[in-house]
């Protein structure tokens, strides 16, 4: 079954869930679409897509190649 946003419900991508456990909780088990993340953190969208960005180059593990969440 795949994952929901738990703020709108919106389907989301595992760029998404890893950045909900970047940002929130590594442990978290609810994840949150980048717009309502960004609500969350209380940030405009675009910074958590260039946070996205650094993180992938910086090889982080929770996030995968850009292909794979097209």
């Amino acid at each position: 079954m795949p994952e929901k946003c738990t703020k709108c419900g919106k389907r989301i991508t595992s760029d998404e869930i890893g950045m909900t456990k970047k940002m929130v909780s590594r442990g978290a088990t609810q994840f949150f679409c980048m717009n309502c993340l960004a609500q969350y953190q209380g940030v405009p969208v675009e910074n958590l897509y260039e946070k996205l960005e650094q993180f992938r180059a910086d090889g982080c593990t929770l996030f995968g190649s850009k292909s794979e969440n097209i």
